[in-house]
């Protein structure tokens, strides 16, 4: 049971406990309208998006057995003399504005003749005149004036740059002309380009991936894997037995009967392949 103040305490002395009281409960809802206030601030910071002079980019792009990713952010030249001038020359830049340019690689690859492990790396660059020093570091936090941590170098190559047509407004970083085993990092912006080679010695994961699926239980990738035998012309034995499988399984698909007389052409089996394309009727 509850304990009747009244019973214990004269006018004067309530008097005292109320107002303690009412002190309590109003420092305490002053407390949660702070909080609710700084809530709602928060909320609309968090919705709040205003356009941006170097807005941020991303490329995503799959590569090899695994995937390249890009993180940066794309300033513009605004009437401006780029480099030389906003990017000096002979100076580490962060490859754009703000933080640091990121590049995630899923996989060991060879870029500009270098190996270089999995994992998600700074990409910083030295531009000058007539080559530029590109860096991949581990220092992935927005370095200050001294520059960003040399010791945690992962690779340095020099690329010579090259002039484009025309004026590039906004700094772009491309991936492009991809292969199975290879493609190019480009970063242009006003009238420089530089391209850095990117090569997958992958042969060894990509046999490993295919064993493994072709053994599963469910339904095999005969036909992808045809496919591929195919397209890098190699392993042409297992390319006509694959695609044969593959037929098996679905043999009113026309593209089947098409890849079979491209393998049977390529594997000098004439017959075959004219036998092969009559089937695609």
């Amino acid at each position: 049971m509850g304990i009747d103040p009244m019973k214990y305490m004269n006018f004067s002395t309530y008097f005292v406990f109320c107002r303690f009281k009412n002190k309590q409960l109003m420092k305490s809802f002053f407390l949660s309208a702070l909080l609710i206030v700084a809530a709602m601030a928060t909320h609309a910071q968090g919705q709040l998006k205003l356009p941006a002079l170097s807005p941020n980019a991303k490329i995503s792009q799959d590569f090899s057995v695994s995937s390249i990713e890009i993180s940066y952010s794309r300033p513009s030249m605004r009437g401006r003399k780029i480099y030389g001038d906003v990017v000096p020359f002979g100076k580490a830049w962060r490859t754009g504005a703000n933080a640091p340019t990121k590049i995630k690689i899923g996989e060991e690859l060879e870029i500009a003749g270098q190996k270089v492990k999995a994992g998600e790396y700074a990409l910083y660059t030295i531009p000058d005149k007539d080559k530029w020093e590109v860096v991949l570091n581990t220092g992935v936090a927005p370095f200050g004036p001294d520059g960003f941590p040399k010791e945690n170098d992962v690779a340095r190559f020099t690329v010579k740059p090259s002039m484009i047509e025309g004026m590039c407004q906004t700094f772009t970083i491309l991936i492009t002309d991809i292969t199975f085993t290879s493609c190019k990092i480009e970063m242009v912006w006003e009238r420089t380009k530089i391209v850095l080679p990117v090569v997958a010695h992958n042969s060894d994961n990509v046999e490993m991936s295919i064993d493994k699926a072709i053994n599963h239980p469910a339904q095999p990738p005969y036909f992808a894997v045809a496919n591929y035998y195919y397209e890098t012309d190699k392993n042409m034995d297992k390319a006509e037995a694959y695609v044969n499988k593959a037929i098996e399984q679905d043999g009113k698909a026309p593209y089947m009967w098409l890849l079979k007389a491209r393998i049977e052409k390529k594997m000098a089996h004439n017959d075959d392949a004219i036998a092969a394309a009559k089937k695609m009727r």
